[in-house]
């Protein structure tokens, strides 16, 4: 296998926020690949990040969806690719449970129209051996833990519990099938809850940081207890790219963050973040005078306790040991490290989660 230098690798979701972290990590690793994004621009896309990286001919932008089996078919026959890095889906939970109909669509009939381009590709050009298909999933396709259970592994059965869950577990199965029956050269990826730069305010810590330093509420779902293992998207984007180097065909690869936290500690520790920042700086003041962090007062006054999700599940953890001793792989980042420097990057961003649609 020859790496990623000089690659023709495509992107599926790659305006989202783990795929255009990971597009930035690519361009910065694999300089000399040709990376095509294909996305559908979706509420949850916002490209402007990538907008340099296209300006230079670093990347190709493809407006489209997964769905489109025609569309796929010109696409792989176009730029001929060898590499797949699949991250488009439906992910939110909450929406998942009010309009699952998307989920269905684009996580489970999406992948199988990729799957089956890719395959009819690849077989026709003889790159089966060659070939890589990484299809990026997620944690909560286990179900949950009790609080003394051991940690997801690769081998845990599943058990979804949500729509948007059963999406992707139905897409890990299709992937796999694909790879035992046709011999479709996949890799397969597990990770616990993402977070960093880009991504939508509609999740956890983003909508804490912006509601925070807006004054708005702050609102915890139940009891605030439900746990949940955190990666530093950064992590995570050099892990999908060792296991697109060196992962072996048909594995499966949980990566985490080894950071379990409540929710309620993850807004808590956001909180006083915040607050240390706006007593050393007092520019923020100016610039967020909504907060109560800019009188004075703490933005933990903010917390609301709010009805809890349906099919909440209590606990996700993730046992990464396989991917540590087979590549070599672990976060660099602690919980606090990888907070601080995202809370610091919605602070100097307004301009970016404003414009995804945040008041």
């Amino acid at each position: 296998m020859k790496g990623l230098a000089n690659a023709r690798l495509l992107v599926t979701g790659g305006a989202g926020f783990i795929g255009q972290n990971l597009v930035h990590h690519l361009t910065a690793v694999a300089p000399d690949a040709h990376i095509v994004i294909l996305d559908a621009l979706t509420y949850a896309a916002n490209p402007t990040s990538l907008q340099p990286l296209e300006q230079a001919g670093r990347i190709n932008l493809v407006k489209g969806d997964i769905t489109d089996l025609e569309a796929l078919a010109v696409l792989f026959a176009t730029h001929r690719f060898d590499y797949v890095a699949h991250l488009a889906a439906e992910s939110h939970v909450d929406r998942s449970i009010t309009e699952p109909d998307a989920f269905i669509q684009t996580n489970i009939v999406g992948t199988y129209n990729l799957l089956k381009t890719a395959l009819a590709d690849w077989s026709q050009r003889g790159l089966l051996d060659s070939a890589r298909f990484l299809h990026v999933s997620t944690d909560e396709v286990f179900g949950d833990l009790d609080s003394n259970e051991a940690p997801f592994r690769e081998d845990t059965p599943y058990e979804p519990s949500s729509p948007y869950s059963a999406s992707k577990a139905a897409s890990d199965h299709l992937v796999r099938a694909f790879c035992r029956t046709y011999g479709l050269p996949v890799l397969v990826t597990n990770c616990s809850n993402n977070y960093g730069p880009y991504q939508h305010p509609e999740k956890l810590i983003p909508l804490m940081i912006t509601h925070a330093l807006t004054g708005k509420n702050l609102p915890v779902y139940g009891d605030g207890l439900n746990i949940r293992d955190w990666l530093y998207v950064g992590d995570h984007c050099r892990a999908l790219t060792a296991v697109l180097e060196r992962g072996a065909v048909g594995a499966t690869y949980n990566i985490g963050g080894n950071s379990e936290r409540t929710n309620l500690e993850v807004v808590q520790a956001i909180c006083a973040i915040i607050d240390a920042a706006f007593r050393s700086e007092t520019v923020l003041a100016t610039r967020y005078p909504h907060s109560p962090a800019a009188r004075g007062q703490s933005c933990s006054t903010l917390i609301t306790q709010v009805a809890d999700r349906l099919g909440h599940d209590r606990r996700y953890a993730i046992d990464s040991s396989f991917i540590r001793e087979a590549l070599g792989v672990s976060p660099t980042e602690s919980f606090e490290t990888g907070l601080a420097r995202t809370v610091r990057w919605y602070m100097d961003n307004e301009f970016w989660w404003r414009g995804v649609g945040l008041a």
